[in-house]
């Protein structure tokens, strides 16, 4: 659900949440990432840094330059001015390869058969699809895809696996993800892509922003390797059609 008007909470005494709704969804993801824009052109003083997520956009700020009354006041004033014109720009629309083989998709065959398909029509179905990036999350590089096809829903495990690859491709709770670094986690490790969304070594080090649009071209073994090879220099190999 949509909120009429956004909820203020605090998160410590030095960041605010303001919530527009208590869903995945791009109407509730857009006045999030207009406000974030918002902020990062004008933001008056004593803002420090913003996180924008599916639904939320926390603000961290100094307390000694700018009270919450007065942040709160001024977030109200640039929704109240930006009401009815929250479209977001088009994103970038990137294309990553993505290595479905189940000697390298570690879950691909477990997850097919809890979907009551094969490893190749879950393949064929997840690399059909158009993802938006919702956000960042839970570890540097862990970029969050909405648009996950409804025949590859799927609950997350009730006790998290081992350690995912890096770059793993994974679904779970109706969404997609692809996690950057090695990490224990509830979702189900259905590819690989050779790219990588983060890396402290590019600038800006987030590859893919928040709003672009995402597809997954298949690839296979060796490919993946070679792909994997390149980009471990510093080269990026995913493809973007609409970047300047």
């Amino acid at each position: 659900m949509q909120y009429e008007s956004p909820r203020f909470l605090d998160q410590g005494e030095a960041a605010l949440v303001v919530e527009f709704g208590d869903a995945v969804d791009a109407g509730i993801n857009a006045r999030v990432l207009a406000l974030d824009r918002a902020l990062q052109r004008d933001a008056p003083p004593g803002v420090r840094e913003t996180t924008p997520t599916y639904r939320s956009l926390l603000v961290h700020y100094e307390p000694l330059q700018i009270s919450r009354g007065d942040l709160v006041a001024w977030i109200e004033s640039v929704i109240a001015r930006s009401a009815g014109d929250e479209a977001i720009p088009d994103g970038a629309r990137w294309t990553l390869p993505c290595c479905y083989d189940p000697a390298i998709a570690e879950d691909i065959r477990e997850a097919a058969s809890l979907l009551n398909m094969t490893p190749g029509e879950l393949a064929a179905r997840h690399a059909g699809a158009d993802y938006r990036a919702y956000m960042y999350g839970f570890a540097p590089g862990w970029c969050y895809l909405g648009g996950l096809p409804p025949a590859l829903a799927i609950p997350r495990r009730l006790t998290p696996r081992g350690p995912t690859p890096e770059n793993a491709v994974l679904i779970g709770g109706g969404l997609s993800l692809v996690a950057t670094n090695s990490m224990p986690t509830g979702w189900y490790v259905v590819g690989r892509t050779p790219e990588w969304l983060f890396s402290l070594t590019r600038e800006p080090p987030f590859l893919v922003s928040p709003g672009d649009v995402v597809r997954f071209a298949p690839v296979d073994a060796t490919t993946f390797a070679a792909l994997e090879a390149r980009a471990a220099k510093g080269e990026i190999v995913a493809r973007c059609e609409s970047c300047e």
